[in-house]
């Protein structure tokens, strides 16, 4: 007999806790699995879309969340739990398919992503078995058993991706990402020309960074700086530091967690591209603070911050199409990643339909990190 799914109540936390530590043990980085004041806020506020599955006896035994917020028309699938001793039986499907499909009959998202762990294939099969398409790799994104890679996923509303803004051009290092992307997704960028470049500033010896680590304070001044929703884009991300350039200059916003090891630069005032020049020192600060991981996400036709990142290191990770709407349009993201560890693919779990975005990765941190000469050779 099959487990019968629900959506998840108060009641269940306690249950939901030690279904998270069977599975994840103390290596879960993520506080919906562990914080029940974060977990209760999820359930009653309306954020998320919540189902567990409790086998036949009345052992909770699954999990599977889809987190939103108010006015994002994005939602993340995390927390996908299924107890040892149920597996093998297609829970993980059924959890992901119902909770994926529960989130879109709102009518309120166009897409869905998931990062997903790559230590066995299964977590990507079960994703792309519920409409999910590939969009790229995160290398050494997170910490949960040693450094990790993930792969980031998304499932979209129907129509969609016919809806996409098109981009006329890119700067050429992201050119291998695109076609890995023309094949994972199915959609059309021969149409996206490589851009000559405009020559970003390269790095310099720049004053370090004051960062301000006060979550509440950097709250306030991050909605005094992008008051507007359509001012400020990175979904289900809230910055919790704020690094500020001596001279005023710019002030980058970014959700830290040193407890995963990693950094998101959420945002840019005046404009992503003022931090041209600072990168290798906001890349020390962050450091410093515990993240050996920091991505950017930037929209696929901005060139000028593009180019900005990618003269620091930055490299072209993963491209979201259709991610944000403007109007009636749906536009084109890219994430940039830096880590600061030796990246290691050995005991990765590439399924077939992310090899080309390992291709395209390898390519791309080649032509930042090797000379010329050596890649030649």
């Amino acid at each position: 007999m099959s487990a019968v799914l629900s959506p998840a109540s108060v009641q269940d936390i306690a249950e939901l806790r030690q279904l998270y530590f069977e599975v994840y043990g103390h290596g879960y980085p993520v506080p919906l699995g562990s914080d029940p004041v974060v977990m209760r806020r999820l359930i009653t506020d309306g954020g998320a879309h919540w189902l567990v599955a409790r086998a036949p006896a009345g052992d909770l035994v699954g999990s599977a969340v889809v987190l939103t917020e108010p006015g994002g028309r994005i939602g993340k699938l995390v927390g996908l739990a299924v107890h040892p001793g149920h597996r093998g039986g297609g829970l993980a499907s059924r959890l992901t398919g119902a909770v994926c499909d529960a989130a879109f009959a709102t009518g309120l998202l166009d897409s869905v992503y998931a990062t997903v762990r790559l230590v066995t294939e299964g977590p990507q099969q079960v994703v792309v078995r519920n409409g999910f398409r590939p969009l790229g790799l995160l290398p050494n994104a997170v910490e949960v058993e040693g450094c990790e890679t993930l792969a980031l996923f998304a499932r979209y509303g129907d129509g969609v991706l016919a809806r996409r803004a098109p981009v006329a051009s890119v700067p050429d290092r992201l050119s291998a990402l695109l076609s890995a992307a023309s094949h994972g997704v199915g959609i059309d960028y021969t149409r996206t020309r490589p851009a000559p470049c405009r020559g970003a500033a390269a790095p310099g010896d720049a004053e370090p960074l004051e960062l301000v680590a006060a979550p509440a304070f950097v709250r306030r001044r991050f909605l005094e700086l992008f008051p507007a929703a359509d001012d400020r884009f990175f979904p289900l991300h809230t910055p919790n530091a704020v690094l500020v350039a001596v001279d005023g200059r710019f002030e980058a916003y970014a959700d830290l967690d040193p407890v995963a090891g990693s950094c998101a630069l959420v945002a840019v005032h005046p404009r992503p591209s003022a931090v041209a020049g600072t990168l290798e020192a906001l890349i020390a600060s962050v450091t410093r603070a515990g993240a050996d991981y920091v991505e950017a996400l930037l929209p696929l036709a901005d060139t000028e911050a593009l180019e900005v990142f990618l003269a620091s290191g930055f490299v072209p990770s993963a491209v979201y199409p259709a991610m944000r709407r403007i109007h009636d349009r749906l536009h084109d993201y890219v994430v940039l990643s830096r880590t600061s560890r030796q990246i290691d693919f050995r005991t990765t779990a590439v399924s077939p339909l992310l090899q080309p975005y390992l291709g395209a990765y390898l390519s791309a941190w080649t032509t930042t990190y090797l000379p010329l000469h050596e890649v030649s050779r």
